[in-house]
Parts: structure tokens; sequence; C-alpha cells
């Protein structure tokens, strides 16, 4: 492959003095629209079902082509922007996904709707691995760097809330097709910025692994796409049960097949590298909390508690607002002076007690003592966690494999989401099974709400263990490797949860 032309060290460095806070909003403009086109259509799935005729059975796949596309695609798509370079892929990402967004929202039927957001995945899944990498290219200085990992790591626990925020707006001001339509302007606007303000990097001599690519794909698609089942089929269903052999299967084959690959499209040196590996195992700890507990406080607002799905996206915003807050503190103030694991084990610590404090929900709860209190203690905990985890995913990696670095970041969210949504919407439903069998003549609603808070209780000890795994290999190693944080240290030093580090 030709190198692309590239700024040399000194124009980077100039570049980034001058515009590199244009080039993070630039990135986290990209970064947002990945996370809020994940759920901006979920309020609106009755309106577009209603227009555009299509079944129930369908109904379901508007939302599914998106995520089995994207999280199936996205160590790929990190490999082609490691080769073809960082910020043309971004742009090609962002490019392809307004044309299909304009394409989805002038739909005239329910299949051309599903067709446009499995292409949204594939956009998606092109651009996210940029974004993470990009922040390590154009801020050469940590303590900036820091920052910029905060604002980054906020705005993945934001996306997702705010496109409940968004989507509801739309849908109730105009109509469900400007879900589809915001994204044009949008990406306009972040293909501009990406053209005029990032730096034109080389793109690397690596060959593109298709068929350990399509194994890999199988395997991520298989794992969400059987998740992602559970709460409609159960455990025992045949069609999960499969899916998930398979999963199991073609990711084990995938792993043998990247160990015997010169270019491997995930080189295991990525998530071998204790520091990492257990960066990544934290996201996923944290995104099984989050989006399955996110998912039940919809169902609390809006279902119990009668709120439309704009006064729920409200609701969300103090989540929103200690998240962002916390995580740029965290990356600035702390990160740079404390070691990762105990950042890590306080923050899953908090944010567990967070979901600990959500479990208080009762039917009659109202938003001011049922819900903000645990809503704004779970973004201070995840604030705090964000921002370590994103800074280790890509440290001291080289540069022809950030790309793929930055995908597997991304790749551990959406694992933990599925798998969180899975496991807990299991628990909830069988908690309320039970305790429905326990208390004849019991209120549904009660005993749904039952249901929820179990769920809560689990998903808040799945932090605890993790945050106890991360201050366990903390007091093993503080002898080891005494922290003495100084001006040049580049968190070489950084650790998490369950790894040695």
């Amino acid at each position: 492959m030709t190198a692309v032309p590239t700024v040399r060290g000194h124009d980077l460095e100039t570049s980034a003095g001058r515009g590199r806070w244009f080039g993070l909003a630039v990135i986290v403009l990209a970064q947002l629209l990945v996370v809020l086109d994940s759920t901006v259509l979920a309020v609106a799935l009755p309106s577009a079902q209603q227009d555009l005729g299509f079944s129930d059975a369908s109904r379901q796949w508007v939302l599914t082509a998106y995520t089995l596309a994207f999280g199936g695609l996205l160590l790929l798509g990190g490999r082609i922007a490691d080769r073809i370079g960082l910020k043309r892929c971004l742009a090609l990402g962002v490019t392809g996904f307004g044309v299909v967004s304009a394409i989805g929202g002038a739909a005239n039927s329910g299949g051309m709707l599903i067709a446009c957001r499995a292409a949204q995945g594939v956009f998606a899944a092109l651009l996210a691995p940029c974004t993470l990498a990009l922040i390590n290219v154009i801020f050469p200085d940590k303590r900036e760097r820091g920052k910029a990992f905060g604002i980054y790591s906020g705005v993945l626990v934001a996306g997702g809330a705010l496109g409940l925020l968004i989507g509801g707006s739309l849908t109730e001001y105009l109509s469900w097709r400007w879900c589809m339509y915001v994204n044009v302007p949008v990406t306009a606007v972040a293909l501009l910025g990406a053209l005029t303000v990032l730096p034109l990097l080389p793109g690397h001599h690596i060959k593109l692994d298709l068929f350990g690519g399509l194994v890999g794909c199988s395997g991520l698609v298989a794992m969400v796409y059987g998740f992602g089942h559970v709460a409609e089929q159960g455990w025992d269903s045949a069609l999960v049960i499969g899916l998930l052999i398979a999963s199991v299967l073609l990711l084990g084959l995938f792993t043998v097949i990247q160990s015997k690959r010169s270019s491997p499209l995930l080189p295991l040196r990525i998530v071998t590298d204790r520091n990492r590996a257990g960066a990544f195992a934290t996201m996923v700890f944290s995104s099984i909390g989050l989006f399955g507990m996110l998912l039940f406080l919809t169902y609390q607002l809006q279902e119990v508690m009668g709120y439309s799905p704009l006064r729920t996206g409200f609701a969300f915003l103090p989540l929103l607002a200690a998240n962002v807050s916390v995580s740029a503190m965290s990356a600035t103030l702390l990160l740079p002076r404390v070691r990762p694991r105990y950042l890590l084990a306080t923050g899953l610590t908090i944010a567990a007690f967070g979901l600990f404090l959500l479990t208080r929900m009762t039917p009659e709860s109202s938003y001011w003592d049922g819900i903000l209190p645990g809503e704004v203690v779970l973004g201070l905990g995840l604030g705090t966690v964000m921002a370590p985890c994103a800074a280790t995913a890509t440290n001291e990696v080289a540069k022809s494999d950030t790309g793929v670095a930055s995908a597997f970041f991304n790749t551990s969210t959406q694992i933990g989401a599925s798998i969180g949504t899975a496991l807990l919407n299991t628990i909830a439903a069988n908690a309320t099974k039970v305790y429905q069998g326990a208390h004849p003549g019991i209120r549904a609603v009660r005993a749904t709400v039952h249901g929820y808070v179990v769920a809560g209780r689990w998903a808040a000890g799945l932090l605890l263990m993790a945050a106890l795994m991360a201050a366990l290999m903390a007091v093993v190693l503080i002898t080891a490797a005494p922290f003495r944080p100084s001006e040049d240290d580049e968190w070489s030093d950084t650790g998490a949860a369950g790894v040695p580090g």
C-alpha cells in the first residue's frame, strides 16, 4: 500500500497547539453519533411502525440491525482505519453515515428502514475506532490528553440517554423521520471539521485478514444476537443456546487464526497486555451495570411513573452531568497522580453504591427520592472509571495498532451492554414471576418493580466484585512497583480491574 501524505512531527505539534480542542469537538461529535443512534429510535418505534405498517416481529430489527452490524464489524473497521489512516477512515464513516441516514428518513417500508439501520451500523463501525485513537494523536501532552479522555468518556455514557431525549423530542414535535434526518447536518459538520482540523496521518502496510474478519465478525454477531434474544425466548431456547455455542466456537477459532497470522486482524498483544486487558474487562463490567439499569429506569419512569419519553430523557440529565464532570476531573487531576487501579476500585465501588440506592424503588417512589440520588451517585462512579479505561486502552500501542485497539475498547462496551441487558432482564423476569407466585393477588406493577430491584442488586454485586478484584491487585502489586508520579510518567503503570498491572 502506498503511504498517504502526512504531516511531520513539528507540523502536527503546531496544528495541535492551534486547533486540538476543535479537533476534539469533531471527535466527540462523531462518537456521539454512534452512541446516540443506538437509542434515538427506541421511543420513535411505535410511530414508525404505524406510519410504515411493519409487523411487531419486524419492529425489533429496527434496533437490532444497527447493533449487530456495529458490534460485528468493529474489529474489521479498526483494522481498516490502521490501513488507510485514521482521518480518511473517519471521513468515510461520517459521510456514509449521513447518506444512509437521509435515505432512512425517507424510507417507505419497514424493510428499507431496517436496511438503512444496518448500513448505519456498518459506517459506525468505521468511524468509532478512529475517535479514541485520534485523541492520542492530537494531544501529545499527557495532561491535556487526560482531559480529552474525560470528555470522551462522558460522551460514552451521555449518548444513550441523550438519544432518548432527542428521539422523544423529535417524535413529539416533528416526526419519527427526523430521528434519522437529524444525523445529516451533524455528519456534515463533523465531516467539514475532520477535513479542516484533523491531521492527515499515513496508513500502514497491513494485509487485511478477511477470512479471520469473517470468523470474528460472525462470532460477535452470534453473541450479540444470542444475548439480545434471551429476554424474549429464554436461556433454554434452542436458538439462544445455538447462537451462544456458535459464538464461543467461532471466537475460539478466531483466536487460533489470529495467533497464526503474520498480519492478524486483532493482534493478540492488544488483548493479552495485562493493563489493556484489565481496561477492557472493566468496560465489560461497567457496561453490564450501566446499560442494564438504564433499561429498567426507562421502564420505571415511563410505565410505572407515567413519564413521557421527553420527560424521561430530561430525567437522565443529572446522571450525565455527574458523569461528565467527574470524568474530566478524574482524567486531569487524579489519573496523573493516582494508580489507575485505585481509581477503578473506587469508581466501581461508588457506582455499585449508586445501583444499590436505585434498588430502593417502589411503585410509589417519586423521582426525587427514588431515582435522583442513585443516578447521580452512579454517574459519579462511572465517571471515575471511564477515563482511566479509555486512557489505558490505547496507551503504549504501536501506531499501526491504534485503530484496532480503539475498536476493541468499543467492542468491550458492546459486549457488556448485550450481556447486561440479557442477564439482568432474565433476573428481573424470574424475580417478578417468583414474587407473583409468593404473593397471590398482588398488583402486577409491584411485582414488576420488585424484579427491577432484584436485578439492580445483581448489577451492584457485579460491580463490587470487579472493584474488589482491582483493589486486591493494587494491594498485591504495590510493593513490587511503588508508584512515583512524575512529569515524565506517561501512565505506563496503568492497570485495571482484575488484571495485574
